[in-house]
């Protein structure tokens, strides 16, 4: 009998040390196809091709942190893992990318390995990158090699343990990840099939508009049905077909003009969608803004996920809660926003189903109420009129009566605001 529990425990003990080695074994060797490079007849244009990819994915966004140099990294990405900090992506042949050549930057994008096969944390949106063409990203290469050279050494991770361990990556892309380029859809469009492509590829839109499940991937089956950016405490609205939530109820035209110039009839962008289109989306041409509006618009509503039940206080202290509101609506909105909610477009932007208002989440309506904002500055709103905030004026009990009622008046139905969750994001960075 002895024998025989010690034979099980040491098989059950090999099998625990063999299952992972062979995970790590399978994703450290398997092979990689690098694809083959199409010979470039005119290396001018594709440079001025890679700059306008390096617009589309947003590039700069995350490897230039604020007031530092372009594209030499450092900028800080934080997770519920640790810290991460983004890689010089400039020339520099000692600290950037200058020794790299077109292979190895496919292989970063497209299989999510760095020159020496290290496993790179999916930080870097390697599952939507893998979508890219081989074309496309030795385009982006070419004109990353013409950037002024900065020597600047990548910062170490701080994450903590057992994240820290590369090598447990090994496990998680065995779970979530599959290299494999965009294939057209032969039933779409050609237009439709150009804004999959940027949606799904270097827009990777997907790594805000998506839920994230306990091991930071993005929960399968809800691609682009929204989810907080937990990095940086701001909720990214469903960009399906949702009628309540979603894009199902918008114009077109109405969303291609917020992805091109930040505000629309519909809304305005504020947060990390400012900076988004503030970066890259206004340097789009109109073509691709139009093909990815209408292969957002085509998505389907996500309707596995069970509907969101709003908190409701009581009869009585909703009442309350509304009747505050609507005197400090009138007091400080009302000029600007309507007294029926309804904005005055561009400039002011309509409540009544707004997404940031009735989300599920009420973050964004929080933090706009104490923070204020400005849309992006673009070509098309060079001078955006501005949310002054109001966090000095109020206190948490009158900040949440007043998002409360903008987010159950003039036909929204959301749910009410506590002062405790005010009070939460009153110490939140703006980013």
């Amino acid at each position: 009998m002895k024998k025989t529990l010690i034979a099980i425990a040491t098989t059950l003990l090999a099998l625990v040390i063999a299952v992972p080695a062979a995970v790590v074994a399978w994703q450290w060797l398997r092979h990689e196809d690098l694809g083959a490079a199409t010979p470039v007849t005119d290396r001018a244009q594709q440079i001025k091709r890679g700059e306008y990819l390096a617009r589309a994915g947003n590039c700069i966004g995350c490897h230039t942190p604020r007031g530092g140099d372009s594209y030499a990294g450092g900028r800080a990405i934080a997770t519920k893992f640790g810290t991460l900090y983004s890689s010089n992506i400039t020339p520099d042949k000692k600290t950037g990318i200058g020794a790299w050549n077109a292979d190895d930057f496919w292989r970063a994008l497209h299989h999510g390995r760095s020159r020496d096969g290290r496993f790179l944390y999916p930080a870097f949106p390697f599952p939507s990158y893998t979508k890219v063409s081989r074309d496309d990203a030795d385009a982006l290469f070419a004109f990353l090699q013409t950037l002024p050279a900065k020597e600047r050494p990548n910062q170490e991770h701080a994450l903590r343990f057992p994240y820290n361990q590369r090598l447990l990556l090994a496990g998680w892309r065995a779970l979530y990840f599959e290299p494999g380029e965009y294939r057209a859809d032969a039933k779409q469009s050609a237009q439709w099939n150009r804004g999959a492509y940027l949606v799904q590829g270097l827009g990777h839109c997907s790594a805000c508009h998506t839920a994230r499940n306990t091991l930071g991937a993005t929960t399968s089956g809800a691609e682009l049905a929204g989810g907080m950016i937990a990095m940086l405490d701001w909720y990214a609205p469903p960009l399906n077909g949702d009628r309540e939530n979603g894009l199902g109820n918008w114009e077109t035209a109405h969303l291609a003009a917020l992805l091109k110039t930040g505000v629309s009839p519909r809304g305005a962008a504020f947060g990390p969608m400012a900076e988004v289109v503030g970066r890259s989306l206004q340097y789009l041409d109109d073509a691709d803004i139009a093909a990815m509006a209408i292969y957002l618009k085509s998505l389907p509503p996500d309707t596995a996920a069970p509907p969101s039940v709003a908190p409701q206080p009581e009869p009585a202290e909703a009442a309350r809660l509304m009747k505050l509101g609507k005197q400090l609506y009138g007091d400080l909105c009302i000029d600007c926003h309507g007294d029926k909610g309804q904005g005055a477009a561009p400039g002011y932007p309509p409540l009544g189903g707004n997404q940031a208002v009735i989300a599920a989440s009420p973050v964004n309506a929080i933090r706009i109420v104490l923070n204020g904002g400005y849309p992006p500055s673009t070509a098309g709103n060079p001078y955006p009129f501005g949310m002054p905030p109001f966090g000095p004026r109020l206190s948490d009990q009158e900040a949440a009566a007043l998002v409360s009622y903008i987010r159950n008046d003039w036909g929204n139905h959301a749910g009410f605001v506590s002062p405790s969750e005010v009070n939460r994001y009153r110490s939140v960075p703006l980013d």
